[in-house]
């Protein structure tokens, strides 16, 4: 199963964390797998690429954390927006995906 964990701070989102496998098929072929690691990869180089923000970025294989350093405010359309889709991915597969919410260290 993917493990999805969603950080909320005093300024709202502050970072996310992916692991696991959701699976469904074999390795190359699972898109529940696919679905959720390129959402999870494209919020995050949004955030560091292209909003330019410092994060504390870490991946492995089954594994995307994204933890904001600084200004969150910036960062929340590209989190809340990974956090709609991976929320309803989960909807359509409770057995492969379960979204968590936390409250950050800082908060």
């Amino acid at each position: 199963m993917i493990k999805v964990e969603f950080y909320n701070g005093i300024n709202g989102l502050c970072g996310f964390e992916i692991s696991g496998h959701a699976d469904s098929a074999d390795y190359g072929e699972d898109i529940i797998c696919s679905a959720v690691s390129s959402a999870g990869l494209m919020t995050a180089n949004t955030i560091t690429e292209v909003i330019g923000l410092d994060a504390d970025a870490r991946t492995d294989d089954g594994y995307l954390r994204l933890m904001l350093l600084e200004n969150a405010e910036l960062a929340q359309d590209a989190l809340k927006g990974l956090r709609l889709h991976l929320t309803e991915l989960s909807r359509q597969y409770p057995e492969n995906i379960k979204v968590i919410y936390r409250r950050c260290n800082n908060a």
